[in-house]
């Protein structure tokens, strides 16, 4: 990136001087106001006025007039009756049809100040594609541009976002050899500024500082928005700190950085930068202080937005509604209610009627029933029938939503009854309870397991003739079904289409849930005949929950019954409930059926999926039958089905199991080619498969390559520990074991076991104590009907035996460190 302050170092050294600060004030002063056409001849100003008079008649739309009267005027135009009369018309498309028509006209052309005249309308009226015709034509028509006529221009550019245009017009000018000057330069580097190009924006400043022009006060705000708009804020603050130090800061200058600052969320330099303007002695503009006070209201940042809201007033600023909305959600949403109602009273005062929004806040943030009545009673002096509903729904969600269902129902009730023993509660007929009204608190109710209180509730919307809707009968009927009142359901279900009202996929699904929830497939099945007629779906997670409750109850054959009837009734049963029963097959040891059952639906047009494949390959491998499970993963490749990590796992512990570990080793192999990476679970079973078999030295590289990519877990390292030490090389067992110590794993009483037991067979008989008393020392001494007892028992004869720990063990018997379940009869 070129650095635009390298080259602004030497020019800071500078004065910025008078004559380049009238020169830019007399351009903006020069081209942006009327010039003085008093001194027309009569007949010029009489051509203008009759210009004006046929084109304000003309459609705005229209792209040629070619009346007599006004051919005839063409030989009269000049630059300056052009002007006036383009100046003169209120909307651009009529001004832009006469400047058009103007430039077809014989011995006529448009000069800079025709164009600039056009182009300040177009950048107005916000008209890019004609702005951007305009742009072509004055390329084209290779007219004089004066330096300020070429500002002016490329600033109505920058209006309309046109960098592109603005900076190649620039190039245009300076080709043709008319002279540019420094306001020239800034007009080009402010609209720059606005799109956030820095690096383009670092090119003009060397090039003007190139052609002697020094970069002022005009120019470093343009840096400093430019900085803004490309979120480059530290170097934006460092901009602004030089011109600080220049006495260059204004109010423009802070604006442009806290109103960036502010979008950008950065509050904290805001507030600092806040403070600092005080040292300036400026004060914010209105439209700042309304940036600043959202800014820091959607910061949660709510105090600070007080106190601008303040100084806002005590400068003669008069708050609109807006702000007192941000003000008060912000204070509700850091539950700072005292401060939220206590600005609603502030507004009321100053007579800024509050809308319904800031009603909302308030009422969702007080739980007290008689602050709510009394907000909601002065809601109704400013807010329609229809919103007063809202609000007062608003007030009960928030009740429920902060479990106090029991005051929502009482509020819900005082309006239903009119409560006469309370004024309070009194809204005038003000509130119209909708179904939403009863259906948020009935909702509420049922969530809390109140279900006579949600139903009588429910009951009282027909005595004051309030339409239920579908959303309430349907959430009546899954709390219902939840609590299995089932038979109030199908009442409830009746009701609603006497009522009209037509079942959803919902409705039937809750009530299909019931009985799928308990297992009954009598029930499950008249539900699924009931959506089958009404064209609704069941829902998987209930059907498979039922048969995943038969196959549990060993009522396996029952479950492939009720997938059966499923079928009959229209409805073909996903892939996870086939697997369910298929794996109840499986537990029951019909490892046969469960076969059948994975073909033929295979036959039947069904597409196994993994899990389906996965829960026949488990029982297949829990059988010990592994050319059969072998066959079943060949097939799964052969469909293009990816076998999972589960699969793997499956196989590999399989033929672990089986002392097969090169056919799991294989399987390990095989996970990496096709791309699925092994999980602590085939770690731990490869490490101890091979252990098993003796192959210590892979299990060790195994582990190493494990650690790289997963960490280690207790189940991994016991497995490893265990494992050496059937490979009888305790001593590195016992490493791993103080690293897994380390890592605040406990062993399990077996590992203890394992490495006595291995240094003992080592005749290793210091370790093997040192191991023991580690044992008693960590509370892993095996219970009485642990098997490890026996070896345990074993260990120790040895011990007592051995000239060097015979002693250290008695001490330990007669201390009572050994339990009585772990000595011999006998033994002293």
């Amino acid at each position: 990136m070129v650095s635009i302050f390298k080259p602004l170092n030497q020019i800071f050294t500078l004065s910025h001087t008078l004559p380049q600060f009238l020169l830019h004030v007399y351009s903006i002063t020069h081209l942006t106001n009327h010039r003085n056409y008093s001194s027309l001849p009569s007949h010029n100003l009489e051509t203008v006025n009759k210009l004006i008079s046929i084109f304000t008649q003309q459609q705005p739309h229209s792209s040629s007039i070619t009346t007599p009267e006004l051919t005839s005027f063409g030989s009269k135009l000049t630059t300056g009756i052009v002007e006036t009369v383009v100046k003169s018309f209120k909307n651009w498309e009529i001004a832009f049809n006469f400047f058009n028509w103007a430039s077809n006209q014989d011995g006529y052309r448009h000069n800079c100040y025709t164009y600039n005249a056009m182009a300040s309308i177009l950048s107005g009226a916000r008209q890019n594609a004609a702005m951007k015709m305009l742009y072509l034509d004055l390329v084209n028509s290779r007219c004089y541009m004066s330096a300020g006529a070429l500002g002016f221009f490329v600033r109505c550019l920058g209006v309309l976002g046109m960098v592109n245009e603005a900076n190649e017009l620039f190039d245009h000018v300076k080709k043709l050899g008319f002279v540019v000057n420094d306001y020239s330069y800034n007009s080009l580097l402010e609209a720059i500024s606005k799109s956030g190009l820095v690096e383009l924006m670092a090119v003009r400043m060397n090039e003007m500082r190139d052609n002697g022009w020094e970069p002022d006060k005009y120019t470093l705000a343009s840096v400093l928005q430019c900085y803004c708009r490309a979120s480059k804020f530290e170097k934006a603050l460092d901009v602004f700190e030089q011109m600080d130090g220049r006495g260059w800061v204004d109010s423009y200058a802070f604006t442009i950085l806290i109103v960036s600052l502010t979008k950008a969320g950065e509050m904290d330099k805001v507030i600092r930068l806040i403070n600092k303007m005080d040292d300036f002695k400026i004060n914010l503009t209105e439209k700042t202080f309304y940036v600043l006070i959202h800014g820091f209201g959607k910061d949660g940042k709510v105090d600070h937005a007080l106190n601008l809201f303040k100084k806002m007033q005590t400068l003669g600023f008069v708050p609109e509604i807006s702000l007192y909305a941000v003000l008060i959600e912000g204070f509700c949403k850091n539950k700072e209610f005292k401060k939220a109602l206590q600005l609603y009273s502030q507004m009321n005062e100053m007579g800024v009627h509050p809308d319904v929004s800031i009603f909302k806040n308030l009422v969702s943030s007080l739980s007290d029933e008689k602050e709510l009545m009394l907000l909601l009673k002065e809601a109704v002096a400013y807010i329609n029938k229809k919103s007063m509903t809202t609000l007062f729904n608003t007030a009960l969600t928030s009740l429920v939503k902060d479990g106090s269902t029991d005051k929502a129902h009482h509020l819900l009730q005082a309006i239903l009854q009119d409560d006469a023993g309370d004024e309070t509660f009194k809204i005038q007929n003000r509130v119209h309870l909708d179904a939403s009204s009863f259906g948020i608190v009935i909702d509420g109710l049922c969530q809390k397991g109140d279900l006579d209180m949600a139903l009588d509730l429910f009951n009282s919307m027909d005595k004051i003739g309030c339409k239920k809707s579908l959303l309430v009968y349907n959430n009546l009927i899954d709390a219902l079904s939840n609590a299995n009142k089932v038979e109030k359901c199908h009442e409830l279900l009746k009701e609603m289409k006497t009522n009209g009202f037509s079942p959803s996929q919902f409705t039937h699904n809750s009530i299909f849930g019931y009985y799928c929830k308990i297992g009954d497939v009598s029930g499950a099945i008249n539900m699924l005949h009931e959506m089958h007629t009404n064209g609704h779906q069941p829902w998987i997670k209930h059907y498979t929950l039922l048969v995943k409750t038969l196959s549990l109850n060993r009522k396996v054959a029952e479950a492939c019954d009720f997938l059966t009837m499923m079928r009959e009734e229209g409805f073909l049963p996903d892939m996870i409930a086939y697997s369910a029963v298929i794996d109840g097959w499986l537990k029951i040891g019909e490892i046969d059926y469960a076969f059948k059952m994975f073909r033929d639906i295979s036959a039947a047009g069904h597409c196994p999926d993994v899990v389906a494949y996965n829960t026949i390959i488990n029982g297949l491998c829990k059988g010990k039958r592994l050319s059969e499970a072998r066959d079943i993963y060949d097939e799964m490749l052969q469909k293009s089905l990816v076998p999972s990590v589960v699969t793997y796992n499956l196989l590999i512990d399989a033929y672990c199991k089986n002392g097969e570990v090169d056919q799991a080793v294989g399987f390990f192999t095989m996970m990496g080619e096709k791309k699925r990476n092994p999980n602590i679970v085939t770690y731990s079973t490869i490490i101890d498969g091979l252990c098993n078999a003796g192959k210590s030295d892979e299990a060790l590289l195994i582990w190493n390559e494990m650690v790289k990519v997963c960490y280690p877990n207790k189940i991994a390292f016991m497995a490893l520990v265990n494992g050496l030490c059937k490979c009888r090389k305790p001593d590195v067992g016992l490493i791993y074991f103080e690293e897994m110590e380390g890592k605040n794993m406990r062993a399990d009483a077996y590992v203890y076991v394992a490495l006595v037991d291995a240094f003992i067979f080592l005749s290793n008989a210091s370790m093997a104590l040192y191991m023991f008393r580690k044992m008693i020392q960590d509370e892993r001494l095996p219970d009485p009907l642990d098997k490890n007892c026996v070896i345990i028992r074993e260990a120790l004869v040895k011990l007592l035996n051995d000239e060097l720990t015979s002693s250290e063990v008695k001490t330990l018997i007669e201390d009572g460190s050994v339990p009585i379940h772990l000595l011999e009869t006998g033994e002293t």
